[in-house]
């Protein structure tokens, strides 16, 4: 709204941790990704580009998670961060805090930490009134 673009998420993934897989040390990525397996690290989106990070009810994650939208129906140790969009399903557990612009719980999600509002779309529809002091 009033000419600011939200990025959508993205529809098709790029990347895929399989079932099997244990990532030791960051993953660094952009457009898509799922993870199946378990990743010991951050996982960190590009930062400026619209990135659709998916957990799958068997992964599990022990890091930072930084994306713009983000799906979790397994396990995250770590904070996460998702700048437009966060949905945690009814398997996903979270250990940490989580800072969000736009949140969906299902009955069954766990949360071990903070739920922080990202105030940076409040701050662009406040409007500044002056006080006029006319005496």
């Amino acid at each position: 709204m009033f000419g600011k673009k939200h990025s959508k998420p993205q529809n098709r993934i790029d990347s895929l941790i399989g079932a099997g897989t244990t990532i030791e040390g960051n993953l660094n990525f952009s457009g898509g990704m799922r993870i199946d397996g378990h990743v010991n690290g951050n996982v960190i989106a590009t930062h400026g580009k619209p990135s659709t990070l998916v957990l799958s009810e068997h992964a599990r994650v022990t890091g930072d998670v930084t994306v713009t939208h983000l799906v979790v129906n397994g396990t995250i140790s770590g904070p996460v961060s998702a700048s437009e969009y966060l949905e945690l399903q009814g398997k996903a557990k979270v250990t940490g805090d989580v800072h969000y612009k736009t949140l969906e719980i299902q009955l069954g999600a766990i949360i071990e930490g903070r739920l922080i509002h990202s105030a940076v779309a409040a701050q662009d529809k406040v409007v500044a009134f002056k006080l006029n002091s006319g005496e």
